[in-house]
């Protein structure tokens, strides 16, 4: 009676596994190959000289967004310097009254906006 029982069990797993594993395989539709032969490559690995490539291209989009990013940058910095120094202020000087000179400068510019608005 176990042995019958046994067999019973490992002939339903077998059939259980034997369904599992078929049943992917009709559950296509017909559009499904032609989606498939539409774009070969994109399912093909990629080979170590692509791999390379397309780190490099990732590494020098990388490298030109950052130094975009600082000439803007750069570019933000010195059109406020240029607004201070219309306002009064000089970088150059070597003056005690450092504080207090920028930041007149900078109610000056302040309020010369706000003018202008």
């Amino acid at each position: 009676m176990r042995s019958t029982t046994s067999k019973l069990t490992f002939a339903a797993a077998l059939a259980a596994f034997a369904l599992g594993v078929t049943a992917p395989a009709f559950a296509q539709d017909a559009s499904a190959p032609a989606a498939t032969e539409a774009a070969p490559a994109a399912s093909a690995p990629l080979t170590k000289e692509q791999k390379a490539q397309q780190h490099k291209e990732q590494k020098a989009q990388q490298k030109a967004q950052h130094k975009a990013e600082r000439k803007a940058a750069r570019a933000k910095n010195n059109a406020e310097l240029k607004k201070l120094e219309d306002a009064g202020y000089k970088p150059a000087n070597n003056d005690p009254n450092y504080p207090q000179n920028i930041q007149d400068a900078q109610k000056k510019a302040a309020a010369a906006a706000g003018a202008s608005q």
